[in-house]
């Protein structure tokens, strides 16, 4: 007797939704350039807190970025911070403006075989503003934002929560993403079934993630569930 798979997670970016398009991003967006500020330190600082911009310690982007002022010890301008937080949540609306119909099919056929669907995506709230607009959000059972639930992947315990919330076995799932934040390594230490969503990114990148199998395209899956039978 094989698995008997009860739900599937997918991660959001680069899995269900992508923000590149031919190499490039499909909003032009320079944080940096908006604030007057240079780019590397910018990266830095903005790197240095994503952990707690995920996981809801900053509650939204401009927290962060008065933070970012105050310990570079910098005159605080909320006239930029309010240009930077409007072009922010624009850009991050485009991806989910243009969601592909293979995506859409694959979760429709997982749920017509009696299969739970859910979604599991690191993010902070100016980047899923337009969830609730998207053809995605009436398919899923459970969506687990990290910065609502304050703990983001590979955390055991987002992958638990999400588990719990429709009452399924971290076994008896699978975890689909494209491996950003050691979520495949997370999702399998909880207990899940962990492949590699391949098809948004470009070989030189999926190439780097080793010891998951990859997935070319979302209706991959469909074949695996049936194998598991």
């Amino acid at each position: 007797m094989g698995m008997v798979v009860e739900a599937v997670f997918f991660d959001l970016y680069e899995t269900l939704i992508t923000e590149w398009e031919n190499g490039k991003k499909k909003a032009d967006f320079n944080p940096a350039r908006l604030l007057g500020m240079e780019e590397n330190i910018f990266k830095r600082e903005w790197g240095k807190r994503k952990d707690q911009r995920m996981d809801g310690t900053f509650p939204d982007a401009r927290s962060c970025l008065v933070d970012m002022y105050r310990v570079l010890k910098t005159p605080i301008n909320m006239d930029d911070i309010n240009t930077v937080i409007e072009n922010k949540i624009q850009a991050k609306a485009i991806p989910f403006n243009s969601i592909e119909e293979e995506i859409i099919e694959t979760i429709v056929q997982i749920k017509g075989m009696g299969i739970k669907v859910g979604l599991i995506s690191n993010c902070a709230p100016e980047e899923v503003l337009e969830w609730k607009n998207s053809p995605l959000a009436n398919l899923f059972e459970t969506v687990i934002f990290s910065y609502e639930v304050k703990c983001a992947k590979p955390n055991k315990k987002i992958y638990k929560i999400a588990c719990e919330n429709i009452d399924v076995q971290p076994e008896q799932s699978f975890f689909i993403g494209d491996g950003g934040s050691n979520e495949l390594y997370g999702a399998r230490e909880t207990g899940l079934e962990a492949y590699h969503a391949t098809w948004f990114q470009p070989s030189c990148i999926s190439e780097k993630i080793t010891g998951f199998p990859k997935l070319k395209k979302p209706l991959d899956i469909l074949t695996i569930i049936k194998s598991k039978g």
